[in-house]
């Protein structure tokens, strides 16, 4: 496999590829919860034209491609890995001329961790931890040429979804475990990234959902900034910084000792802070009662802009938009939306805030995402650069004439 170096260039464009395998839970109406693997992997079709795909990725002007095979494809028992998946995505990542940021926890856990037969919850679950870092540490030894890795994608989605929500894996729902949740996977992001830079030089690049409060009635200020630290508090667990009070409840049932073991590993060392922003990310908060206000496009992008000066104020990190697309827009918007970003993207640069890439998510179409998964119905979610049938859609020729163009000024 090729071998980059260990620094992420000044600007880098890139695509993702959709690969999430959460555990759905569903109650069926009469009472009783079904169970299901979702895998976007098999639903696009991807497993059977990967080489294809990534042909595709490059040839809109990417250099970068961030990639993830499911765990629980690779751990087919516990400690026995399958590595013929990942070989063959490398391989053609390779031949694509594509470096790889390696994702390497997409939101599931093999089947021994989690879901029905398993003696272990799931993300609550402090077993799953460790397991990972042998997981971890057995890609190392197999792939000693990846720089770039994303070792577990959105801890906050992960958590909510798992925990609080309780519509995925774990099916829990209450503050204490959302936070026992986001805490494990801060630790699992954190151990895993001491393992690689220990194995190597390499950048970690991180991938975190937002969810931007924008139009804030004065009646809900308390209730909005208690989102955003919480939203914070995942960063700060990460790097080691100070939580702000309000975030600090959430972390009532969390045991000393986890938090102890992450105070260890915790550093900001290597790290790029990743910006997942979609056009659903930036919540208007009216006053109760009221009708939700409809925010445009510039709007939402100027509500991303400001909370990455935001960011850059408090962490002093450089920045990253680990995912972006059209999702909560018509496809025919994708242009406008990834324009208006990189313009916001050249003048934070320009203000010397350490924007370092665009990554469209997904190359193709995703299924069920507009729902979040629940319940998964085969609902193609039409945000790719690339529909299910491989045709171009319209961010596809912005996306090849901004990458063309280089980075943005700055």
């Amino acid at each position: 496999m090729s071998r980059s170096g260990a620094e992420l260039p000044d600007w880098v464009w890139a695509i993702g590829e959709e690969s999430s395998d959460p555990l759905v839970h569903v109650d069926d109406g009469a009472g009783r919860r079904r169970t299901t693997r979702v895998d976007q992997l098999a639903a696009s079709g991807h497993l059977e034209r990967m080489e294809l795909d990534l042909l595709d990725v490059a040839s809109i002007g990417a250099t970068a491609v961030r990639y993830g095979m499911p765990w629980q494809r690779t751990e087919v028992e516990p400690g026995t890995y399958d590595w013929h998946e990942w070989d063959r995505a490398l391989s053609a990542a390779e031949a694509a001329g594509l470096e790889v940021v390696v994702d390497l926890c997409h939101f599931g856990l093999p089947d021994h961790l989690c879901g029905p037969g398993s003696t272990h919850v799931g993300f609550t679950d402090p077993v799953w931890v460790d397991d990972f870092l042998r997981y971890v540490e057995a890609f190392l030894a197999r792939y000693p040429g990846p720089r770039w890795f994303t070792p577990v994608n959105e801890p906050t989605t992960t958590a909510f979804c798992s925990a609080s929500w309780g519509a995925w894996n774990d099916g829990l729902s209450s503050l204490e475990d959302y936070g026992r949740a986001l805490v494990l996977c801060e630790l699992a992001d954190a151990l895993a990234a001491a393992a690689i830079l220990a194995d190597r030089p390499a950048c970690i690049l991180g991938a975190e959902a937002l969810a931007i409060p924008a139009r804030v009635h004065p009646d809900r200020e308390e209730e909005a900034a208690t989102r955003t630290s919480q939203w914070f508090a995942a960063l700060d667990l990460r790097t080691g910084g100070d939580l702000d009070p309000a975030a600090e409840p959430m972390l009532a049932g969390v045991p000393d000792a986890w938090l102890d073991r992450l105070s260890t590993v915790a550093t900001s060392d290597a790290f790029i802070a990743g910006h997942d922003l979609y056009p659903v990310s930036v919540h208007a908060m009216g006053r109760p009662g009221d009708a939700v206000a409809v925010l445009g496009i510039t709007e939402r992008v100027e509500e991303w802009e400001a909370f990455a000066r935001r960011c850059h104020e408090r962490y002093r990190l450089p920045i990253w938009v680990a995912e972006t697309s059209n999702l909560g827009l018509d496809p025919r918007e994708g242009p406008e939306w990834l324009d208006t970003l990189n313009a916001a993207c050249e003048r934070l640069r320009g203000d010397g805030v350490a924007v370092r890439g665009i990554c469209w998510y997904s190359r193709g179409d995703q299924v069920d995402w507009d729902n979040a998964l629940v319940p998964p119905v085969g609902q193609v979610t039409r945000v790719g650069l690339f529909d299910h049938r491989r045709r171009e859609r319209p961010a596809a020729a912005t996306f090849r004439r901004l990458a063309g163009s280089g980075r943005p000024r700055g």
